[in-house]
This record gives structure tokens, sequence and C-alpha cells, in this order.
């Protein structure tokens, strides 16, 4: 699997990936406001001329890596971010029922630029 240059920008609310200078594929979310708190993915886009390889799943792995080292689950609103997590559950711990609706709340109410 490729190498891929992915690059955290928290107060965007976007994880991307460069190539040459370029962005070739984001994850747009949000940190929950809430105990605890959460990243909430909420979309998972690759630029089409760099479809086929690789990026999304590096991202969504990522976005999760990320939340483990700050020791916060994600809930993965956006549908490519929830199919990667279904298929990676050593990678993605499931997160609570409670959670996933105070993260939709949130989006719905402070968010609602980003559906």
């Amino acid at each position: 699997m490729a190498e891929h240059d992915i690059r955290d920008d928290r107060p965007k609310g976007l994880l991307q990936t460069h190539a040459d200078g370029h962005v070739t594929g984001r994850i747009v979310y949000f940190t929950l406001d809430a105990d605890p708190a959460a990243l909430v993915a909420v979309h998972t886009e690759v630029e089409p001329e760099h479809e086929g390889k690789g990026i999304a799943s590096a991202l969504v792995r990522e976005f999760y890596a990320m939340a483990a080292r700050e020791g916060v689950p994600v809930v993965p609103l956006c549908p490519y971010a929830a199919k990667w997590a279904t298929k990676h559950p050593d990678e993605a711990p499931v997160p609570p029922a409670e959670l996933v609706q105070e993260a939709k709340a949130q989006l719905k109410t402070d968010h609602a630029e980003l559906r």
C-alpha cells in the first residue's frame, strides 16, 4: 500500500491527504462537545483523479488512529467511514449509542453546513 501524506487541520475540521502540493482527499469532521468528547466523521471525499488508490481507507484508518492517540471515540456519521468501521472492527470500536445520538444532534444544530 502506498504511503499517504495525511495532515490534520483541527481548526478547520479537515483530515487531508496531499500529493504533489495538492489535496487528494479529505474527511470533514468535528469534535463533539460532550463528556466524553469524540471525533465525528461527517464526510469522506477523494478527488476523482485519485480514486482507487486507497486514499479514503487510509484517511479513515488515520482518523481512528488519531482518536485512539487522543483517547476519544469516533462517531462515524459518514457512510464511507461507517462501512469501513464494520469491516475493521479491530481498529474501529463501536461508539456508545447515546454518543451517536448526541453527535447527530450536534451536527444538526451546530454544524449544519457540514451536512
